[in-house]
């Protein structure tokens, strides 16, 4: 199973939201310089994960975005869940197993391992919060390079 791209940057945004957001809103071009994915993609994303009430926008003068919640309150299967289409295992389970999307779900013999997978793919991925993403990636020490890049374009 792959997660799209739409997935795995929405969580990247938002873990580099908090790394540059400590002095308030973070810009999207500041999230795109230190991510490099592309600003359109992430004004897609952004506007996604504001209809879905993880990410306030603030305009004006020193806008930007931040947390529409707490750290600790946002979970990566919403996030995933808000920007993705589907997350399942295999296409006969996408829409889950009552919708009889496949022809052979009457006689299917694996489609409850898939099914199964699936659930906890979900349950672990809501199991893991931004702010334990955040965390890891200060203890890692990733931050540093990122921030003082962000710093360096600054001065320039």
């Amino acid at each position: 199973m792959r997660l799209t791209t739409r997935g795995q940057y929405a969580v990247r945004a938002l873990v580099m939201l908090m790394l540059l957001g400590d002095d308030g809103p973070v810009t999207l071009k500041e999230i795109s310089n230190a991510e490099d994915i592309s600003l359109n993609y992430l004004e897609q994303l952004f506007s996604k994960m504001r209809k879905g009430n993880i990410v306030n926008s603030i305009k004006g003068p020193g806008g930007g975005y931040v947390l529409a919640k707490d750290a600790k309150d946002i979970m990566v299967g919403e996030i995933i869940e808000v920007v993705e289409e589907t997350i399942s295992p295999v296409a006969c389970v996408d829409e889950g197993m009552e919708t009889k999307s496949c022809a052979r779900s009457e006689k299917c013999t694996t489609q409850w391992l898939w099914a199964e997978l699936g659930l906890k793919i979900k349950e672990y991925l809501n199991s893991v919060t931004i702010y334990d993403l955040y965390q890891k990636a200060r203890e890692s020490g990733v931050t540093g390079d990122v921030l003082n890049e962000q710093e360096d374009l600054l001065r320039l």
